[in-house]
């Protein structure tokens, strides 16, 4: 049983991981500013 959460905490940090660098990316990018101004 331990070891199925020792998994699971490993796939959430990698994927959060994953999710932030790329939201980083998306913001850092300059691409589609028209869509700055709708989201916040």
């Amino acid at each position: 049983m331990s070891d199925f959460w020792i998994k699971v905490v490993m796939i959430i940090i990698v994927v959060h991981f994953i999710v932030g660098i790329g939201y980083l990316v998306l913001k850092l990018s300059p691409k589609k500013k028209d869509k700055d101004k709708k989201s916040d």
